[in-house]
Parts: structure tokens; sequence; C-alpha cells
């Protein structure tokens, strides 16, 4: 699997084998689209306003810390947001479930604890996102909905939609699954209503930059630690994530000298993936740290991270929103 996943960013031949099947995944999806926009395959609407984050292609873009930033300016302007999202990797055995930051991550799923930390928004996650916002909005005072990473779930109807890029990796190849990392075609961009580049190396009307706070213990959150401070320190750093190569880089920009663990997206960690057994600290991504908790040590930390967008996006959406038809 990552040997295919490193062949939609560099140059590979087998991008010419699997080329039939991307152009048939192409062709179903987008057709799935369209008939869900004639009204062939029924769509749900909301009694609430519905914005999508969502990305273009698999793995991470860095949907989450644009969910956090979303739910706070909306609060700040006087909205009850709630967020909806497939609770991926968690494995519950009914659903909808509500989210709160004591979840257990094997049920609901790593991401949406976080979201939930750090939004201090009601949470509901399912595999149909209909049913998610439907138990939400019967529990909880919201009268909007942020739905995480639901660009390509149509059975819910949307009143904006916000794509995330990864400015490092952008669209590799540019092929749909399983030749390339998209989803759908680069065509889609056009009928999106904001795109949101995560990184700078692309110039983008708007940018999302995410800054690195003080690491937190995770035997002690009162124990925290400036990245300055492991300055120079060999460490042992992992990372479980959709781009694991930003969060080393992010690392090794403070001058600190890793021992780098790439795991896969959502990896399900155990006590032996992190038995090193030299008493190096070990540095890890919340979302980590999250499922590496019944099992910490007083060596291990978490960084968490805030993020920021440029080009006023609060308002832009403020407005667009203001424009909208009433709901209900």
């Amino acid at each position: 699997m990552k040997c295919l996943i490193n062949s939609w960013y560099q140059s590979h031949p087998i991008r010419w084998l699997l080329w039939p099947l991307s152009v048939l995944y192409c062709a179903i999806t987008s057709l799935r689209r369209s008939l869900y926009q004639v009204g062939i395959f029924k769509q749900y609407t909301l009694n609430v306003p519905v914005i999508i984050v969502g990305n273009l292609s698999v793995g991470g873009t860095g949907k989450t810390p644009c969910v956090i930033w979303l739910a706070k300016q909306l609060k700040q302007a006087g909205f009850r947001p709630g967020i909806i999202s497939r609770g991926y990797g968690g494995k519950a055995e009914h659903y909808p479930q509500n989210v709160t930051p004591q979840s257990d991550p094997t049920i609901v799923g790593d991401e949406p604890i976080i979201i939930s930390r750090h939004s201090k928004c009601p949470m509901m996650i399912a595999p149909k996102r209909v049913d998610a916002a439907k138990q939400l909005l019967e529990q909880f005072d919201c009268n909007i909905i942020i739905a995480d990473d639901g660009l390509q779930h149509y059975a819910l109807d949307r009143d904006i939609e916000v794509v995330i890029v990864d400015s490092q990796r952008l669209f590799g190849n540019k092929y749909c699954l399983p030749a390339g990392p998209l989803r759908e075609p680069l065509s889609r961009l056009k009928s999106v209503d904001f795109i949101v580049h995560n990184g700078s190396e692309t110039p983008s009307e708007f940018t999302m930059t995410t800054t690195q706070c003080q690491a937190i213990n995770l035997t002690d959150p009162t124990l925290k630690r400036e990245l300055s401070s492991f300055h120079s320190q060999t460490v042992h750093s992992i990372a479980g994530i959709g781009n694991p190569k930003r969060f080393f880089k992010q690392l090794t920009e403070q001058g600190i000298t890793l021992i780098p663990h790439e795991f896969p997206d959502h990896h399900p960690y155990s006590e032996a993936d992190l038995e090193f057994n030299d008493g190096l600290e070990i540095l890890m991504t919340e979302k980590d740290a999250v499922k590496c908790q019944l099992f910490a040590n007083k060596n291990m930390w978490y960084i968490p991270i805030k993020a920021t967008i440029s080009g006023k996006l609060d308002q832009h959406l403020l407005n667009k929103i203001a424009g909208l038809p009433p709901h209900g």
C-alpha cells in the first residue's frame, strides 16, 4: 500500500497499468454526483445551514484543524455550531455516537475526540452523515452544522463547501484512484465555494498556517515544555497521520534531532510500538496521543497545533451564510 501511495507523488510506471481503472472510477463518481443533482438519488436537506469541510485527495490535508478553526469563528459570530463526522477508525456497535473529549478512540476514532476537545461543540459520528446530523439536531440546540470530511457524501445536502489542499503534495499525479490520489476529478474544484491551501508553498487567496504549541506530557497534562527546550536533543518522533513528513519537518526546523517512526494514518497503537528501550523522549502529534494515553509514560509528549487562515475567510463565510435562503 505504501508503495502505491508513493507512486502517486512521483513518476512510476504503475500509473499506466492502473489508468483504465482510474478512468472508470472518475466516470462512476461523476455519474453518482449527477444522479444526486438531478434528484434520482435522494438528498436530505436539514433545517439549518450545512458547511462541508473536505478534500479532493486521499490522505491528510488538514481538515481537522480547519474544522476546529471554523467552529470557533462561528461561535464568536454568535452561532451554535454542531459537528458531524464519519468517525474513521472507530468501531462502535451502533450509530450515531455522541463524541466528547473523554470518548474512547477505539469506539469513535481519533480525530473526532480532538475536534470535540478543542471546538467545545456538540459532535456526533455515523457512517451515514444524515443520521449523525439528525441525531445531533434532536439532542442539541444547534443552528448550523459543520460536516467533517463530507465532500463526497452527497446524500446530505449542503450550502457551503470548503476544500483543503495540501500545498506540499497538492494533487500528486492528478489521476483519480487507484492510479492517483484523487477522490474526484480536479474539475470538481470549480464548483466548491472556498479552497484553502494548507501551507504557503502555493500562492492562494486563503492559506492555512498551523503553529505547533507547547509540548504536553501524556501522563501529566500540567507539565508543558517549549519546543525550544528540545533543541539539540535526540528524540523519537512518531506520526500516524496522513502526512507524517510535515510533522517531522516542523520538528527538525526547531533544531531537534529526530529518530522518526512513520505509522499508517489512524494507526491503532499498542505499547510495543513505542518500546524503544533507550530512555529518549518521544514526541508525537495530538492525534497519536489520543490512542497512546492508556500506556503512556513520563517520556511521552504530544504537540497540539493551532490553525490560522488568511484572506479573511471568516468574513467571506459569514457573508455567504447571511445570503442563504431560509431553512426549515
